[in-house]
């Protein structure tokens, strides 16, 4: 069974990886708690059965202490992982890390080579390559049946909702205390890029902005939702609307306590009760990424906000064939030129990102267990950042980027936003 210690009791720390543990007791077993919300810590704690001693306000506590146990789980602010992650290993911890990695690209180098010098277990929650959904495609695309991959078409359905509570209201949506949208959400679907094509990203260029979460898109509203708005009704992002009937994962940055008392005091004032016009968000809530890889391939990537789902779709196209695939069906299309259009299902597992939250969990379990190589793994995370990187700079420069370019100005240390 392996020791770990987790950083950060939010959604994916307490509702994830923490439930993990707790299903699989055998296999995981947290230890050690550091959240500086109280409430949040002492759940976390008398969840896990976790003693006084253990229970820690930051991160930089416990990383004072010298190695207590086999693992960190580092689930904080997107600000904080470099720091982390970097010190764990240093201590002699072998780390999972929440994406994103870091939020400078010169970090990203910077924690793939102290994973090689001190030969650590470094896996990166890229959910997605270890969903049945993509494994999926992966097998249809190594078994040849669409031949050589010409093209694809990738969609992410951010979901307005969705994208309101977290990159308007939420912890995500400023990129000076979070990140770029593109690295913040998108990383992962970078990653899936590579992991289906495997092939090297060769150009970027990218376009997006923010368009409707603004002020000037409506001018006569308040500060907050519970201050008198006019549109109190008919608004699609009232607060109380939203939060009142809310799932758990969405309630619990809002409150620790879900009663509606508490929830309507929370919003009252709070970062949630925010009117969507009125935050001080600034990260894009649509972003198209046009990628050339080696061979020629070409991917058009999109990220948009405004969809009625969550979810992600994908059409690839083949010297042979076509496939198209939906996150959220059970199947997978796939027409062979020439041939009749047939299904192959998708066994959907339990958990987020439709069975990737689990398959990545287990996948750390069997690197601890079987002294499995992380390193390729990591490489593949660190190029999928850095992708995003170069999104980010073709969108605010409107300049196409070359990647080989691009990677040595941060190896040299002249890239440093």
């Amino acid at each position: 069974m392996i020791r770990a210690i987790m950083l950060g009791a939010g959604n994916r720390g307490l509702g994830t990886y923490g439930e993990f543990a707790l299903k699989h007791p055998n296999d995981l077993s947290f230890i050690a708690i550091a959240e500086p919300n109280e409430q949040r810590r002492n759940y976390f704690a008398d969840k896990h059965h976790i003693e006084s001693d253990m229970m820690f306000h930051h991160g930089t506590d416990v990383l004072k202490k010298p190695k207590f146990a086999d693992a960190i789980f580092i689930c904080t602010q997107d600000q904080l992982h470099t720091d982390y992650v970097l010190k764990a290993m240093r201590l002699g911890y072998h780390v999972f890390l929440e994406k994103p990695m870091a939020t400078k690209p010169k970090d990203i180098l910077r924690i793939v080579k102290q994973q090689t010098l001190y030969h650590r277990k470094l896996v990166i929650a890229h959910v997605l390559r270890y969903s049945p959904f993509f494994m999926k495609i992966k097998q249809i695309l190594n078994e040849h049946v669409i031949g050589d991959v010409i093209a694809m078409d990738h969609i992410e359905h951010v979901g307005d909702i969705h994208y309101s509570h977290s990159y308007v209201r939420g912890n995500w949506r400023n990129e000076e205390i979070a990140s770029p949208m593109i690295l913040a959400k998108s990383c992962h679907d970078m990653d899936i890029m590579l992991f289906l094509l495997e092939k090297k990203p060769v150009s970027i260029s990218s376009f997006g902005e923010l368009t409707h979460f603004k002020a000037s898109t409506e001018k006569d509203v308040p500060n907050y939702c519970m201050d008198g708005c006019k549109h109190e009704k008919t608004c699609r992002y009232e607060a109380r609307k939203i939060y009142l009937n809310a799932p758990e994962w969405m309630k619990y940055p809002v409150s620790n306590d879900f009663s509606e008392e508490a929830i309507l005091k929370a919003l009252k004032d709070g970062p949630y009760g925010r009117c969507v016009y009125r935050s001080d968000n600034n990260v894009v809530d649509h972003q198209s990424v046009i990628i050339q890889f080696e061979k020629g391939i070409t991917v058009n990537f999109m990220m948009v906000a405004f969809t009625n789902e969550i979810k992600r779709t994908i059409h690839i196209m083949g010297t042979k064939g076509e496939l198209w695939a939906d996150m959220n069906e059970k199947e997978i299309r796939v027409k062979p030129f020439g041939q009749e259009l047939y299904l192959v299902p998708v066994k959907h597992e339990e958990g987020g990102h439709g069975g990737g939250d689990q398959g990545v969990m287990k996948k750390f379990i069997n690197a601890l267990t079987y002294d499995w190589d992380t390193k390729d793994d990591v490489s593949d995370a660190a190029l999928s950042h850095l992708m995003a990187f170069a999104a980010d700079e073709s969108r605010k420069t409107g300049k196409t980027v070359q990647m080989k370019t691009f990677l040595e100005e941060v190896e040299h240390g002249t890239k440093t936003s």
